[in-house]
Parts: structure tokens; C-alpha cells; sequence
């Protein structure tokens, strides 16, 4: 049976894309004709899932034969379009799924070439990443920044597109690819490239294994006695050892599951050199929901002195302004700990 394209008054099929939705409304005129050039040949592409060329030439009759041709070729080299033979000459088909091809993605590349100075910044993948953090990005941008930069005839981004459209269904598979692969699938992967997408790699295994290898029974703090009962535990050294102040933070969970611990401060603590911003930081950082405050008393007493009070107090007042509680303060010292909450209600 042989391919079928058809363009007639169906008009071309879409998976689901938005061809153009982040090309900018204010590039040139030339550019924009090309733009429309490469979406009607696309749209015709993307219509059937294999086809012939000259069935393809028939279904976008207006434009040249050569410039079909080129674009055909274009994403066959860059692993979107993949060549097998049929009864009857050459016949081409995706790859890989289509609605997985960025089809307004691999248009920019074409046309703005190696180099992205007339992209918008907000579409470039670094400024993309640090406004809207490295989830949101795509596989290919992901890589386009590890490649970091292309060659001539070559984007880092389109390096990126490539290598990721030649591992679409097998991304499982890219840390075993050699250098001679990579550099195969685009000549942009040298050396360093290739060195920078290994070791993003391997630092992504190592904390995903980090990760796996946490207790999954971390402790909870239900209140004043767990917290107590952890900081003796946890802060022994500094309790019985600790020459002069220190102040740490534990941060919670929602369910108040142990996150981390953070030395924030050295010296002595007072309403001027604690400031709720140093205090805060690190549980901002873990997206914590409460923290303990911890400090110890090298004196060995642990009752608190009016200015741990004050700072207590006034740490409460700016986690509530954060929506971070301070669910206690603690003291650790060498003949106990205590916290500030019970003390206070007892006082």
C-alpha cells in the first residue's frame, strides 16, 4: 500500500499545537513570511504520518519543489523524519510521536540560526529557568544549557532539539550514550559539551539517590516535649561543648516532619544581630511550614534571659507575617534544655 497525503479542503491536522504562539509579533516582515513558508509545509507534514515527497509537493503545490525538498531533509538530519522504502521509491515518517515535535520551536531555530541575540530573552532557556524554574523548561532547553554553545550552522538550542528528539522515547538511555553518538546526532556535542550533559547527569543520579537512601521515618515534633527531646539529642554537642552562642534552626513540614537543620548565627544573640531574615531563610528555602528555634547558654543554665524572650516574641510575630510558625524556642545548655513556650506558661 503506498503513502497518502492528502490537502485538499481538509485543511492540515494539529496535535494539539499552536504553531507560532511564541514566535514575537515584532520581527521583521521577512521573517515573518518565512515563518508562514515553514508552517504550511509543517502543517502538510504533520497531517499524515508518512508520506512521499512527491506526494508532499502535490499538497503544498504553491510552494517550491527545492524548498519542500530542504525542509524534508532538514528534519531527517535532525532525527524528526525517518527515510524507509516502499514499493514505488522513498517514503518518509515520524520519528517519533508528533504530537511530541515543537513545531514552533524547531521553526525559530531555522530560521534565527546559531545564534538567539533577536530571540526575546523571556524565550531564551536560561531566562526561562530562572523565571520560571528548570521544571518547566523542555528536555531540549534543558540540554541547550548544558550545551551552552553551538557552532557555526548550529544552535545550543538546536543541538538540544536534536538530541532530544533522537532520545523522545529512551531518555533512560542517555547516560550510556558515548561521545562518538552524541557528537553523531549533532556536531555541536564536542567535548566539553559532552562532559557538562555527563556530569548534569550524574550529579541528577547521586541526589536522586540521596534522596532514596533518607530514613522515610523521619522524626515528628508534636510539641514542647518532642522538641525538647530532639535539640537534647540532636544539639548534645553544643549543649555540653559549645564555647559561645549559636543559634540553628529546625524546619517542619506541614505535617511537621523534620526537614533540615541550619546554623544561622554565632555570638552572642540579641535583637540586633538576630534578624528574622536570617532567621526565615533557610525555611523559606525548604519550603517549611514551622521551625524550632534552638540556641544554647555556654553558662550551663538554660533559663531564658528577657532578651530571648523579646527575640522570641518578636520571631513569632514575623513567621505569622511569613505564614511560617515558630512553634518553640529551645535552650540547650550542660544541665538541661527548655523551652520558651512551656516557660512562659508556667511563668
Amino acid at each position: 500500500m503506498g503513502c497518502s497525503l492528502s490537502g485538499g479542503s481538509r485543511g492540515p491536522r494539529f496535535s494539539n499545537q499552536s504553531i507560532g504562539s511564541t514566535m514575537p509579533a515584532s520581527q521583521p516582515r521577512l521573517d515573518d513570511a518565512r515563518r508562514q513558508r515553514y508552517e504550511k509545509v509543517l502543517a502538510a507534514m504533520l497531517a499524515q504520518p508518512e508520506f512521499t515527497l512527491v506526494e508532499l509537493r502535490g499538497g503544498v503545490a504553491s510552494e517550491s519543489a527545492p524548498f519542500v525538498t530542504h525542509l524534508v531533509r532538514a528534519l531527517e538530519r535532525d532525527g524528526h523524519l525517518e527515510r524507509f522504502e516502499r514499493e514505488g521509491g522513498s517514503c518518509f515518517r515520524w520519528a517519533h510521536p508528533r504530537e511530541k515535535f515543537s513545531v514552533s520551536a524547531w521553526i525559530y531555530g531555522r530560521i534565527y540560526g546559531p545564534t538567539l541575540p533577536r530571540t526575546p530573552p523571556a524565550d531564551r532557556p536560561r531566562e526561562r529557568l530562572l523565571a520560571h524554574g528548570a521544571a518547566a523548561l523542555r528536555t531540549a532547553e534543558l540540554l541547550a544549557i548544558l550545551v551552552r554553545s553551538g557552532r557555526p550552522g548550529e544552535s545550543a538550542l538546536q543541538a538540544g532539539e536534536r538530541v532530544a528528539a533522537r532520545f523522545a522515547d529512551c531518555l533512560d538511555k542517555l547516560p550510556a550514550a558515548g561521545r562518538g553518538e552524541l557528537h553523531s546526532v549533532s556536531p555541536a556535542i564536542n567535548v566539553t559539551a559532552y562532559c557538562q550533559i555527563m556530569a548534569g547527569i550524574e550529579l541528577g543520579r547521586r541526589i536522586a539517590a540521596t534522596v532514596e537512601a533518607k530514613p522515610t521515618n523521619t522524626p515528628r515534633i508534636h510539641g514542647t516535649q518532642d522538641a525538647v527531646a530532639f535539640c537534647q539529642e540532636h544539639f548534645a554537642r553544643l549543649a555540653a561543648d559549645g564555647a559561645q552562642e549559636e543559634c540553628h534552626v529546625v524546619s517542619l513540614d506541614t505535617k511537621q516532619h523534620i526537614l533540615g537543620t541550619h546554623r544561622i548565627a554565632i555570638g552572642s544573640l540579641d535583637s540586633s544581630t538576630l534578624q528574622a531574615r536570617e532567621v526565615f531563610r533557610p525555611a523559606i528555602k525548604d519550603a517549611a511550614a514551622a521551625i524550632v528555634l534552638v540556641h544554647n547558654h555556654p553558662s550551663g543554665d538554660p533559663t531564658p534571659s528577657p532578651e530571648d524572650l523579646s527575640v522570641t516574641r518578636r520571631l513569632e510575630e514575623a513567621g505569622k507575617s511569613l505564614g511560617i510558625d515558630l512553634l518553640d524556642h529551645v535552650i540547650v545548655a550542660r544541665t538541661g534544655a527548655l523551652s520558651i513556650r512551656e516557660y512562659r506558661t508556667y511563668a
